[in-house]
C-alpha cells in the first residue's frame, strides 16, 4: 500500500473542564510510490524516497505526483484536504 499521514486542527479553549474544537477540514497526504515492508521480502536496497515520506515538497518531485488543479476536487490526487 501507500503511507499516508493526517493532520487535524484542534483548538483546546479549557482543560478543566476540557473543551475542544475540532476545524472541520484537515489535511491527508500520499507517498507517490508503493511501500514495500523489508519484513514481508522487500529489499532495503529498494528504499525510496517517494514511498517512504509523505512530504509534500519530495513527493511534488516523483513522477507519480498527481496535482489537484481544482479546490472543488479536493478528494483527488496526492494531497487532499
Amino acid at each position: 500500500g501507500y503511507k499516508f499521514d493526517l493532520r487535524l486542527y484542534v483548538a483546546v479553549s479549557s482543560f478543566e473542564p476540557l473543551r475542544a474544537y475540532v476545524f472541520e477540514e484537515g489535511l491527508c497526504r500520499f507517498s507517490t510510490a508503493r511501500y514495500s515492508d523489508p519484513a514481508d521480502g522487500g529489499s532495503a536496497a529498494d528504499a525510496d524516497v517517494f514511498a517512504h515520506l509523505t512530504n509534500y515538497s519530495i513527493n511534488k518531485r516523483s513522477s507519480h505526483f498527481v496535482p489537484n488543479a481544482d479546490a472543488a476536487d479536493d478528494g483527488f490526487g496526492s494531497k487532499w484536504s
